[in-house]
Protein backbone atom coordinates (compact mmCIF):
# COMPACT_ATOMS: atom_id res chain seq x y z
CA UNK A 1 0.00 0.00 0.00
CA UNK A 2 3.00 2.37 -0.09
CA UNK A 3 4.29 4.43 -2.93
CA UNK A 4 6.86 7.10 -2.81
CA UNK A 5 3.89 9.68 -2.68
CA UNK A 6 2.81 8.60 0.94
CA UNK A 7 5.42 11.71 1.76
CA UNK A 8 8.43 11.75 3.37
CA UNK A 9 9.52 10.94 6.72
CA UNK A 10 11.04 14.31 7.07
CA UNK A 11 9.68 17.48 4.53
CA UNK A 12 12.46 19.87 4.59
CA UNK A 13 10.90 22.27 2.15
CA UNK A 14 9.76 25.06 5.06
CA UNK A 15 6.18 25.67 3.14
CA UNK A 16 5.22 29.75 2.88
CA UNK A 17 3.53 30.81 6.57
CA UNK A 18 -0.43 30.75 6.12
CA UNK A 19 -1.30 33.93 8.50
CA UNK A 20 -5.15 33.77 10.05
CA UNK A 21 -6.87 36.98 9.91
CA UNK A 22 -9.70 37.43 13.03
CA UNK A 23 -7.53 36.72 15.62
CA UNK A 24 -4.60 38.54 18.09
CA UNK A 25 -1.29 39.29 16.34
CA UNK A 26 1.48 38.66 19.05
CA UNK A 27 4.91 39.69 17.57
CA UNK A 28 6.88 38.80 20.55
CA UNK A 29 5.88 35.50 21.40
CA UNK A 30 8.28 32.50 20.76
CA UNK A 31 9.01 29.20 23.09
CA UNK A 32 13.47 30.65 22.33
CA UNK A 33 12.98 33.51 24.58
CA UNK A 34 15.18 32.78 27.66
CA UNK A 35 12.23 33.28 30.05
CA UNK A 36 10.13 30.83 28.65
CA UNK A 37 12.71 28.22 28.10
CA UNK A 38 13.84 28.44 32.03
CA UNK A 39 10.02 28.77 32.75
CA UNK A 40 7.45 28.68 30.55
CA UNK A 41 4.14 28.56 32.40
CA UNK A 42 4.04 32.09 33.88
CA UNK A 43 4.14 33.39 30.11
CA UNK A 44 1.59 30.45 29.05
CA UNK A 45 -0.88 31.12 31.93
CA UNK A 46 -0.80 34.76 30.73
CA UNK A 47 -1.60 34.02 27.18
CA UNK A 48 -4.08 31.59 27.90
CA UNK A 49 -6.30 34.23 30.32
CA UNK A 50 -5.42 37.15 28.06
CA UNK A 51 -5.47 35.87 24.06
CA UNK A 52 -6.72 32.14 24.13
CA UNK A 53 -6.02 31.59 20.33
CA UNK A 54 -3.67 34.24 18.72
CA UNK A 55 -0.73 33.77 15.83
CA UNK A 56 2.71 34.09 16.80
CA UNK A 57 4.65 36.28 13.95
CA UNK A 58 7.61 34.70 15.33
CA UNK A 59 7.28 31.16 15.06
CA UNK A 60 4.85 31.30 12.42
CA UNK A 61 2.14 29.40 13.89
CA UNK A 62 -1.00 29.95 15.56
CA UNK A 63 -1.36 29.40 18.94
CA UNK A 64 -4.04 27.53 21.05
CA UNK A 65 -3.61 27.47 24.75
CA UNK A 66 -7.18 25.97 25.91
CA UNK A 67 -7.78 22.58 26.63
CA UNK A 68 -11.43 22.13 24.91
CA UNK A 69 -10.04 24.03 21.77
CA UNK A 70 -6.89 21.72 21.90
CA UNK A 71 -8.90 18.60 22.15
CA UNK A 72 -11.04 19.50 18.83
CA UNK A 73 -7.76 20.07 16.90
CA UNK A 74 -6.32 16.67 18.22
CA UNK A 75 -10.28 15.13 17.30
CA UNK A 76 -10.70 16.56 13.83
CA UNK A 77 -8.10 14.93 12.13
CA UNK A 78 -9.84 15.64 8.99
CA UNK A 79 -9.55 19.05 9.53
CA UNK A 80 -6.11 19.42 11.54
CA UNK A 81 -3.45 17.14 9.95
CA UNK A 82 -0.22 15.75 12.30
CA UNK A 83 1.47 15.72 8.42
CA UNK A 84 4.36 18.89 9.81
CA UNK A 85 4.95 17.26 13.11
CA UNK A 86 8.22 15.59 12.06
CA UNK A 87 9.16 18.68 9.97
CA UNK A 88 11.63 21.40 10.75
CA UNK A 89 10.04 24.59 12.45
CA UNK A 90 12.91 26.81 10.27
CA UNK A 91 14.31 26.11 6.57
CA UNK A 92 17.53 23.72 6.48
CA UNK A 93 20.38 24.73 4.84
CA UNK A 94 21.46 23.90 1.87
CA UNK A 95 24.90 21.69 2.91
CA UNK A 96 22.30 19.57 5.54
CA UNK A 97 19.93 19.09 2.88
CA UNK A 98 22.18 18.61 0.39
CA UNK A 99 23.15 15.37 2.73
CA UNK A 100 19.39 14.16 3.44
CA UNK A 101 19.04 14.14 -0.10
CA UNK A 102 21.13 10.99 -0.26
CA UNK A 103 19.02 8.82 -2.78
CA UNK A 104 19.00 6.05 0.09
CA UNK A 105 17.72 8.33 2.48
CA UNK A 106 13.97 7.96 1.98
CA UNK A 107 11.99 6.89 5.31
CA UNK A 108 8.31 7.55 4.61
CA UNK A 109 5.45 8.86 7.11
CA UNK A 110 4.38 6.37 9.04
CA UNK A 111 2.66 6.87 12.48
CA UNK A 112 3.23 10.57 13.98
CA UNK A 113 2.40 12.37 10.57
CA UNK A 114 1.07 9.73 8.31
CA UNK A 115 -2.86 10.46 7.63
CA UNK A 116 -6.13 8.39 7.33
CA UNK A 117 -6.94 6.10 5.93
CA UNK A 118 -2.88 4.50 6.05
CA UNK A 119 -2.41 5.63 9.78
CA UNK A 120 -4.66 3.56 11.46
CA UNK A 121 -3.99 0.82 8.98
CA UNK A 122 -0.25 1.37 10.01
CA UNK A 123 -1.36 1.57 13.62
CA UNK A 124 -2.70 -1.28 14.44
CA UNK A 125 -0.05 -3.49 13.39
CA UNK A 126 2.24 -1.87 15.45
CA UNK A 127 0.07 -1.40 18.54
CA UNK A 128 0.31 -4.76 18.54
CA UNK A 129 3.97 -4.81 19.48
CA UNK A 130 3.07 -3.15 22.61
CA UNK A 131 0.63 -5.48 23.69
CA UNK A 132 0.54 -6.68 27.82
CA UNK A 133 2.83 -9.38 26.47
CA UNK A 134 5.36 -7.17 25.38
CA UNK A 135 5.35 -5.64 28.63
CA UNK A 136 5.87 -7.99 30.47
CA UNK A 137 8.83 -9.13 28.82
CA UNK A 138 10.31 -5.88 29.07
CA UNK A 139 9.76 -5.03 32.96
CA UNK A 140 12.22 -7.21 34.41
CA UNK A 141 14.69 -5.52 31.74
CA UNK A 142 13.66 -2.26 32.88
CA UNK A 143 14.24 -3.51 36.77
CA UNK A 144 17.85 -4.50 36.28
CA UNK A 145 18.96 -1.90 34.51
CA UNK A 146 17.64 0.44 36.56
CA UNK A 147 19.47 -1.07 39.30
CA UNK A 148 22.45 -1.43 37.50
CA UNK A 149 22.63 1.97 36.81
CA UNK A 150 21.69 2.86 40.37
CA UNK A 151 24.75 0.47 41.19
CA UNK A 152 26.86 2.81 38.53
CA UNK A 153 26.12 5.91 40.79
CA UNK A 154 26.57 4.51 43.86
CA UNK A 155 30.34 3.58 42.76
CA UNK A 156 31.19 6.81 41.54
CA UNK A 157 29.63 8.57 44.38
CA UNK A 158 27.83 11.75 44.31
CA UNK A 159 27.30 14.39 43.94
CA UNK A 160 26.32 13.13 39.94
CA UNK A 161 24.50 14.19 36.69
CA UNK A 162 21.63 12.11 36.82
CA UNK A 163 20.94 12.72 33.50
CA UNK A 164 24.07 11.07 31.74
CA UNK A 165 23.73 9.26 34.60
CA UNK A 166 20.28 7.40 34.68
CA UNK A 167 18.17 9.44 32.83
CA UNK A 168 19.31 9.59 29.24
CA UNK A 169 20.73 5.60 29.28
CA UNK A 170 17.63 3.98 30.86
CA UNK A 171 14.97 5.12 28.15
CA UNK A 172 17.60 4.52 25.37
CA UNK A 173 18.86 1.53 26.15
CA UNK A 174 15.08 -0.19 27.15
CA UNK A 175 13.83 1.11 23.17
CA UNK A 176 16.74 -0.35 21.45
CA UNK A 177 16.09 -3.54 23.40
CA UNK A 178 12.32 -3.08 22.46
CA UNK A 179 13.44 -2.41 18.79
CA UNK A 180 15.69 -5.43 18.90
CA UNK A 181 18.70 -4.01 18.72
CA UNK A 182 22.05 -5.06 19.32
CA UNK A 183 23.55 -4.05 23.09
CA UNK A 184 26.86 -3.69 21.50
CA UNK A 185 25.78 -0.36 19.46
CA UNK A 186 23.97 1.22 22.49
CA UNK A 187 26.38 4.09 22.64
CA UNK A 188 26.83 4.57 18.51
CA UNK A 189 22.83 4.72 18.44
CA UNK A 190 22.34 7.15 21.19
CA UNK A 191 25.30 9.23 19.45
CA UNK A 192 23.38 9.10 16.05
CA UNK A 193 19.69 10.18 17.82
CA UNK A 194 21.15 12.63 20.50
CA UNK A 195 19.79 15.80 18.93
CA UNK A 196 17.75 15.19 16.52
CA UNK A 197 15.51 17.09 18.75
CA UNK A 198 17.30 20.28 17.74
CA UNK A 199 17.21 19.60 14.40
CA UNK A 200 13.32 19.06 13.91
CA UNK A 201 11.97 21.06 16.56
CA UNK A 202 14.76 24.09 17.16
CA UNK A 203 16.47 26.27 15.38
CA UNK A 204 20.20 24.88 15.46
CA UNK A 205 22.81 26.54 13.22
CA UNK A 206 24.81 25.29 10.43
CA UNK A 207 27.42 23.72 11.17
CA UNK A 208 25.19 21.80 13.64
CA UNK A 209 22.54 21.14 10.83
CA UNK A 210 25.67 19.44 8.95
CA UNK A 211 26.74 17.74 11.97
CA UNK A 212 22.86 16.15 12.39
CA UNK A 213 21.73 15.59 9.55
CA UNK A 214 24.76 13.06 8.98
CA UNK A 215 23.71 11.60 12.05
CA UNK A 216 20.27 11.29 10.52
CA UNK A 217 21.78 9.83 7.09
CA UNK A 218 23.99 7.29 8.85
CA UNK A 219 21.21 6.08 11.92
CA UNK A 220 18.77 5.83 9.03
CA UNK A 221 21.16 3.23 6.47
CA UNK A 222 21.60 1.25 10.06
CA UNK A 223 17.75 0.85 10.51
CA UNK A 224 17.63 -0.60 6.95
CA UNK A 225 20.42 -2.57 7.59
CA UNK A 226 19.06 -4.33 10.98
CA UNK A 227 15.51 -4.46 9.58
CA UNK A 228 17.66 -6.63 6.54
CA UNK A 229 19.52 -8.63 8.54
CA UNK A 230 16.09 -9.41 10.94
CA UNK A 231 14.37 -10.54 7.78
CA UNK A 232 16.36 -14.14 7.94
CA UNK A 233 17.14 -13.71 12.23
CA UNK A 234 13.95 -13.58 13.66
CA UNK A 235 13.47 -13.06 17.47
CA UNK A 236 10.98 -11.72 20.00
CA UNK A 237 11.17 -8.25 19.14
CA UNK A 238 8.88 -5.46 17.61
CA UNK A 239 11.01 -5.44 13.98
CA UNK A 240 10.66 -9.59 13.77
CA UNK A 241 6.35 -8.24 15.00
CA UNK A 242 6.33 -5.84 12.12
CA UNK A 243 8.27 -8.54 9.85
CA UNK A 244 6.22 -11.29 10.09
CA UNK A 245 3.15 -8.85 10.14
CA UNK A 246 4.15 -7.56 6.48
CA UNK A 247 5.15 -11.16 5.26
CA UNK A 248 1.68 -12.16 6.32
CA UNK A 249 -0.16 -9.21 4.53
CA UNK A 250 2.55 -7.61 2.65
CA UNK A 251 0.11 -5.51 0.85
CA UNK A 252 -1.24 -4.48 4.13
CA UNK A 253 2.07 -3.54 5.98
CA UNK A 254 4.98 -2.64 3.20
CA UNK A 255 8.53 -3.11 3.88
CA UNK A 256 9.46 0.08 3.48
CA UNK A 257 7.32 0.87 6.29
CA UNK A 258 8.57 -1.30 8.58
CA UNK A 259 11.95 0.05 8.25
CA UNK A 260 10.43 3.88 8.54
CA UNK A 261 8.86 2.38 11.89
CA UNK A 262 11.99 1.24 13.36
CA UNK A 263 13.30 4.95 11.99
CA UNK A 264 10.78 6.83 14.05
CA UNK A 265 10.83 4.62 17.64
CA UNK A 266 13.90 5.48 18.67
CA UNK A 267 13.31 9.08 19.23
CA UNK A 268 9.70 8.74 20.67
CA UNK A 269 10.86 5.81 23.10
CA UNK A 270 14.20 7.95 24.04
CA UNK A 271 14.31 11.77 24.47
CA UNK A 272 11.16 12.09 25.86
CA UNK A 273 10.99 9.59 28.60
CA UNK A 274 14.51 11.09 29.31
CA UNK A 275 12.47 14.23 30.22
CA UNK A 276 9.70 12.40 31.82
CA UNK A 277 12.07 11.30 34.47
CA UNK A 278 14.16 14.14 35.30
CA UNK A 279 11.18 16.32 35.37
CA UNK A 280 9.85 13.72 37.91
CA UNK A 281 13.00 14.55 40.34
CA UNK A 282 12.71 17.86 39.37
CA UNK A 283 8.66 17.70 40.91
CA UNK A 284 9.53 15.65 44.06
CA UNK A 285 12.61 15.37 45.73
CA UNK A 286 12.05 19.77 46.56
CA UNK A 287 8.83 18.14 48.11
CA UNK A 288 10.30 15.83 50.94
CA UNK A 289 7.48 14.89 51.91
CA UNK A 290 6.33 13.88 49.07
CA UNK A 291 9.01 11.96 48.23
CA UNK A 292 9.79 10.69 51.96
CA UNK A 293 5.80 9.43 51.08
CA UNK A 294 7.00 7.68 48.21
CA UNK A 295 9.67 5.61 49.43
CA UNK A 296 7.23 4.06 52.22
CA UNK A 297 4.76 3.46 50.01
CA UNK A 298 5.71 2.90 45.91
CA UNK A 299 2.01 2.70 45.52
CA UNK A 300 1.22 6.09 45.10
CA UNK A 301 3.91 6.42 42.24
CA UNK A 302 2.03 6.27 39.63
CA UNK A 303 -0.60 8.90 40.26
CA UNK A 304 2.48 11.02 40.93
CA UNK A 305 4.18 10.72 37.47
CA UNK A 306 0.45 11.74 36.29
CA UNK A 307 0.81 14.83 38.15
CA UNK A 308 4.19 15.19 36.63
CA UNK A 309 2.82 14.78 33.35
CA UNK A 310 0.32 17.48 33.81
CA UNK A 311 1.84 20.17 36.41
CA UNK A 312 5.44 19.74 34.36
CA UNK A 313 5.41 17.62 30.73
CA UNK A 314 8.09 16.54 29.06
CA UNK A 315 5.93 17.38 25.95
CA UNK A 316 5.05 20.97 26.33
CA UNK A 317 3.33 21.85 22.82
CA UNK A 318 2.46 19.98 19.41
CA UNK A 319 1.85 20.69 15.95
CA UNK A 320 -0.95 20.54 13.81
CA UNK A 321 -1.68 22.04 9.57
CA UNK A 322 -4.67 23.11 8.33
CA UNK A 323 -5.84 20.58 5.09
CA UNK A 324 -8.39 22.96 4.27
CA UNK A 325 -10.50 26.02 5.73
CA UNK A 326 -11.65 25.48 8.88
CA UNK A 327 -12.84 27.52 12.08
CA UNK A 328 -12.21 27.46 15.62
CA UNK A 329 -13.52 29.45 18.56
CA UNK A 330 -14.87 31.96 16.54
CA UNK A 331 -11.48 32.46 14.47
CA UNK A 332 -10.79 31.56 10.92
CA UNK A 333 -8.63 29.53 9.66
CA UNK A 334 -7.12 29.18 6.06
CA UNK A 335 -5.87 25.86 4.87
CA UNK A 336 -2.54 25.69 5.23
CA UNK A 337 -2.16 27.33 8.47
CA UNK A 338 1.12 25.69 11.14
CA UNK A 339 -0.86 25.01 14.16
CA UNK A 340 0.53 25.45 17.96
CA UNK A 341 -1.07 23.58 20.41
CA UNK A 342 -0.10 24.48 23.99
CA UNK A 343 -0.31 21.16 25.92
CA UNK A 344 1.64 23.26 29.19
CA UNK A 345 -0.91 25.83 29.25
CA UNK A 346 -4.07 23.12 28.74
CA UNK A 347 -2.88 21.18 31.55
CA UNK A 348 -3.04 24.10 34.07
CA UNK A 349 -6.07 25.29 33.19
CA UNK A 350 -8.08 26.45 35.94
CA UNK A 351 -11.15 25.16 34.44
CA UNK A 352 -10.00 21.72 34.10
CA UNK A 353 -7.83 21.30 37.58
CA UNK A 354 -8.38 23.54 40.69
CA UNK A 355 -5.07 25.26 42.22
CA UNK A 356 -3.18 23.93 38.98
CA UNK A 357 -0.07 25.94 40.43
CA UNK A 358 0.14 23.73 43.13
CA UNK A 359 1.96 20.43 42.37
CA UNK A 360 -0.57 17.86 44.09
CA UNK A 361 0.62 14.44 43.64
CA UNK A 362 -3.08 13.01 45.29
CA UNK A 363 -4.81 15.21 42.69
CA UNK A 364 -8.04 12.86 41.53
CA UNK A 365 -7.70 13.99 38.24
CA UNK A 366 -4.06 14.37 36.89
CA UNK A 367 -4.82 11.70 34.90
CA UNK A 368 -7.06 14.36 32.44
CA UNK A 369 -3.68 15.59 31.48
CA UNK A 370 -3.32 16.24 27.36
CA UNK A 371 0.51 15.32 27.20
CA UNK A 372 0.27 12.34 25.02
CA UNK A 373 -2.23 13.71 22.99
CA UNK A 374 -5.83 12.48 22.21
CA UNK A 375 -7.79 10.96 19.38
CA UNK A 376 -6.31 8.92 16.43
CA UNK A 377 -3.15 10.03 17.63
CA UNK A 378 -2.64 9.57 21.20
CA UNK A 379 0.76 8.51 21.84
CA UNK A 380 1.05 4.69 21.24
CA UNK A 381 4.03 4.49 23.85
CA UNK A 382 2.07 5.67 27.01
CA UNK A 383 1.83 2.76 28.06
CA UNK A 384 5.51 1.71 27.74
CA UNK A 385 7.01 5.38 29.79
CA UNK A 386 4.42 5.26 32.24
CA UNK A 387 6.01 1.80 33.07
CA UNK A 388 9.29 3.04 32.62
CA UNK A 389 8.77 5.76 34.93
CA UNK A 390 6.61 3.80 37.49
CA UNK A 391 10.16 1.36 37.56
CA UNK A 392 12.64 3.97 37.64
CA UNK A 393 11.27 6.05 40.74
CA UNK A 394 10.58 2.98 42.68
CA UNK A 395 14.03 1.78 42.21
CA UNK A 396 15.54 4.95 43.30
CA UNK A 397 13.16 5.95 46.20
CA UNK A 398 14.39 3.04 47.30
CA UNK A 399 17.96 2.14 46.65
CA UNK A 400 18.28 6.45 47.45
CA UNK A 401 15.85 7.10 49.90
CA UNK A 402 18.21 10.26 50.79
CA UNK A 403 18.45 11.52 47.22
CA UNK A 404 17.75 15.16 46.63
CA UNK A 405 18.82 18.37 44.53
CA UNK A 406 22.56 19.55 44.27
CA UNK A 407 21.68 23.18 45.85
CA UNK A 408 22.34 26.55 44.02
CA UNK A 409 22.54 24.94 40.66
CA UNK A 410 21.14 26.62 37.44
CA UNK A 411 19.38 24.20 34.89
CA UNK A 412 19.43 24.66 30.95
CA UNK A 413 16.77 23.30 29.03
CA UNK A 414 17.16 22.77 25.39
CA UNK A 415 16.28 25.47 22.62
CA UNK A 416 13.25 23.82 20.63
CA UNK A 417 9.54 24.45 20.47
CA UNK A 418 8.50 20.88 22.44
CA UNK A 419 10.11 19.12 24.58
CA UNK A 420 11.09 20.01 28.21
CA UNK A 421 13.83 18.22 30.80
CA UNK A 422 17.10 19.76 31.68
CA UNK A 423 20.05 18.96 29.74
CA UNK A 424 21.80 18.45 33.03
CA UNK A 425 20.77 17.56 36.97
CA UNK A 426 23.15 17.58 39.56
CA UNK A 427 22.02 14.81 42.15
CA UNK A 428 23.19 14.02 45.53
CA UNK A 429 22.79 10.94 48.78
CA UNK A 430 24.78 11.56 51.19
CA UNK A 431 23.40 11.44 54.86
CA UNK A 432 25.40 14.18 55.53
CA UNK A 433 22.56 16.93 54.75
Amino acid sequence: MSSDNDGAYHNIRIPPRVEPSGCPIDHDFTTFDANYLKNPYPQLNRLRDENPIFYSKKLGHLVLTRMADISEVFRDHDAYSSSNVQDPVFPICDKAAAILAAEDFNPIAVMSNRQQPDHTRIRTYTRDGFSGRRMKILEPYIQRRSHELIDQMINTGGPIDFVSAFGHPLPGHIIFRFIGFDEADDEQLMSWTGNRLAFTWGNPDEDEQVDIANKMLRYWRYCREFVAARWNDRQDDLTSELLNAHEANPEELAYREVESIIYGHSFAGHEIVSNFMSNALLCLLPRREDWSQLCKDPSLIPNALEEVLRFDSPQTSWRRVTNHDTQIAGVDIPAGTQVFLSLGAANREPKVFDCPEKFDMSRANSRKHISFGQGIHFCLGARLARLEGAIAIEALSQRLPSLRLVEGQSLSYSENITFRGPSKLMVDWGDNH
